[in-house]
């Protein structure tokens, strides 16, 4: 078996002779965390821990002190006294990018490396004494199979768990960290393995207690094929969730891994170590996790999940979702459950996403070609807002440059992977700024400002996809998208501030400038989209008066709620507009027209980023268990020195 997987690995990497494959059961003196537990001793010998010993209540009150404790910039948490239940609990454990690095640190280079050998396989016979380890830490990609007793697990309940709700109208206590594993039911085994991180409601809603948990996953993810093939056969699919174990499970399950790499292995590569498992009645158990839960999910059973706080900053609100039929729960002795906080970014996994650019940044460049480099932007949200730089190659000899290979690059990134959530992707040419840095958010899109022609480089796609948690559209998943693409010599000095040369408009309250060129203008309230159509039309007739000639120094003007919100800090500009905007919807501009079913505007664009009654219902803290928390932190030590 394991011959025919080291076959397998070959011919993927298409990198190894014969020779270089025995190479692989050779062993490197690497950091491997043999479990969760091994890891937080790490963590606390090194100075990376704080322990709350006295007892902390899982609802709410666990989240504000991660939700504080990150923002903090705090070490990793361990709970080691949690209201009804035996458990221990570990947050923040991915809460700094250079925590992460340390926990990867003698495997983070060899991931990288073996992207890059990938994309030039001749680097190994160029670099031999760099890539000469690849082929060893390969082996711990293969799992290695065990017996339960080694495992060392006993069974337990769904209510015996932490019991953790973050946000007060969450319909229940959730899995945070949770890794959800399933197979192909046409072909079993790892090899064709998904590994994702799906949130799991414990209870709640209509569960029949330690009977039912509900299964949240979103569109464009590997256990919706999984599940699409067993509804075909008709049959159940089988469902592990793992909870703990080595902190390379967790990443492996977020990680935007090739077509074909099974996230199971990846974490053994990643890990340093073989990921052990057994089967037990048919179901894959991982034994390296702290828990595990088995179960069943039957074709078209669904039941109500959520609400949950999300990582827009909003509420995911009640929708029909999966139900997994428990079959059985594990733990083992002293296991540590492993959980987060998401809410409006950054959260912890602002860093996780940090941390997965770094492993997997190589491999994007890998997948789009001519594409220089992809930022999603965190404060909207992650999947709202994409910055790329692209290039233009293959037509230097033209003078008068403008978007051409750079709209086909857009095309490919809102086509791969998890970037085909985006609703607004803003695209700019390498050619123009060789030092254009994408993760300065402010400098990169005033250099889109400078150079955008509002009457050419808007490109929209209707009535397409967009993130499962985004309520800025139609319906569930349902929205639009906007490309903004900007090549070529600047064609405007963007300014930040004007003497106004006519009264602020009817309806229009206040502005203030968020940035140059970024105008932000207090109006009524949003209260439909047929009154909206009125409005806006209205309002670009007044703002091209009211600007007069600073009009085209002011390429953006968001129509708004509260300006002074919006303008108080960038992230909340980033926040409020591209959370709350459907591009086909809430796109207006000055002087706007069709042709050719192309809509441009010759003026500002306006973006009507007003809370609309569809919305999701933003997160908010609870005064009580803050002030609780207060006083925790009052009298910790180590916590008071945050």
């Amino acid at each position: 078996m394991e011959l025919r997987v080291l076959f397998c690995v070959k011919k993927f990497y298409s990198l190894f002779n014969q020779a270089a494959l025995i190479l692989i059961f050779v062993q490197t003196l690497i950091m491997a965390y043999k479990s969760l537990e091994s890891c937080v001793k790490d963590l606390d010998k090194t100075g990376q821990l704080i322990r709350i010993k006295e007892e902390v209540d899982p609802y709410l009150e666990m989240s504000s002190i991660q939700l504080r404790a990150y923002k903090k910039g705090a070490p990793a948490i361990l709970f080691e006294k949690i209201k009804g239940c035996e458990f221990k609990a570990l947050s923040n454990l991915f809460g700094d990018v250079n925590r992460s690095r340390f926990l990867f640190r003698d495997t983070m280079e060899m991931v990288q490396n073996i992207a890059l050998l990938k994309k030039d396989p001749m680097l190994a016979l160029k670099k031999p004494l760099k890539y000469l380890s690849t082929p060893k830490h390969l082996y711990n990609a293969l799992p290695k199979k065990v017996s339960k007793r080694r495992a060392g697990f006993v069974e337990t309940t769904i209510d015996k768990l932490p019991q953790i709700t973050c946000w007060k109208k969450d319909g229940g206590p959730f899995i945070t960290l949770p890794i959800v594993y399933t197979e192909d039911v046409e072909q079993p085994g790892w090899m064709k393995s998904n590994m994702g991180m799906y949130r799991i409601q414990l209870g709640g809603n209509d569960y029949q207690q330690n009977e039912e948990i509900g299964l949240h996953y979103q569109i464009h993810r590997g256990i919706g094929v999984h599940q699409s093939k067993a509804n075909a056969k008709g049959q159940p699919l089988k469902v592990s969730i793992f909870v703990g174990g080595p902190p390379s499970l967790s990443f492996s399950a977020v990680m935007p891994l090739p077509e074909g790499l099974p996230e199971f292995a990846f974490a053994g590569m990643l890990g340093g170590k073989r990921i052990r498992y057994f089967i037990e009645d048919g179901y894959t158990v991982c034994a390296d996790a702290d828990f595990v839960i088995t179960g069943e999910v039957m074709p078209h059973d669904v039941k109500p999940e959520g609400p949950f706080g999300d990582h827009l900053g909003y509420y995911s609100l009640k929708h029909d979702f999966p139900v997994m039929k428990v079959h059985k729960v594990y733990h083992k002795k002293d296991a540590i459950w492993p959980f987060t906080v998401v809410g409006r970014p950054p959260q912890e996994d602002t860093s996780f996403g940090a941390m997965i650019h770094e492993l997997a940044g190589e491999t994007v460049k890998l997948e789009l070609p001519g594409v220089k480099a992809v930022h999603a932007v965190d404060a909207s949200g992650v999947h709202p807002l994409l910055f790329a730089i692209g290039s233009e190659r293959y037509t230097p000899y033209i003078k008068k440059r403008q978007p051409a290979e750079i709209l086909t690059q857009a095309n490919h990134i809102l086509g791969f992977g998890q970037m085909s959530l985006a609703k607004f992707l803003f695209i700019a040419a390498e050619e123009d700024d060789k030092n254009l840095n994408i993760d300065d958010e402010q400098a990169f899109l005033q250099h889109i400002l400078e150079r955008v022609n509002w009457e050419r480089d808007l490109h929209f796609y209707t009535k397409t996809s967009i993130d499962t948690l985004d309520y800025s559209g139609e319906g569930l998943n349902t929205g639009s998208k906007v490309v903004i693409a900007a090549a070529g010599e600047s064609i405007r000095t963007l300014v930040q501030g004007f003497d106004p040369e006519t009264p602020l408009p009817k309806g229009i309250t206040n502005v203030k400038f968020v940035a140059p060129g970024i105008l932000a203008v207090s109006c009524t309230a949003f209260e439909s989209y047929d009154q909206a159509q009125i409005e806006m039309v209205d309002w670009a007739n007044s703002l091209k008066e009211y600007l007069g000639k600073k009009v085209n120094s002011i390429p953006l003007i968001l129509m708004c709620d509260d300006a002074d919100f919006v303008s108080e800090t960038y992230n909340n500009f980033l926040w409020t507009t591209f959370t709350r905007a459907n591009p086909s919807h809430d796109i207006y501009g000055i002087d706007s027209f069709t042709k050719y079913k192309h809509w441009a505007c010759k003026g500002s664009l306006m973006i009507d980023t007003r809370i609309k009654p569809h919305h999701a219902p933003p997160l908010l803290l609870d005064d009580e268990v803050e002030k609780r928390v207060d006083a925790l932190f009052d009298r910790h030590p180590e916590l008071a020195k945050l």
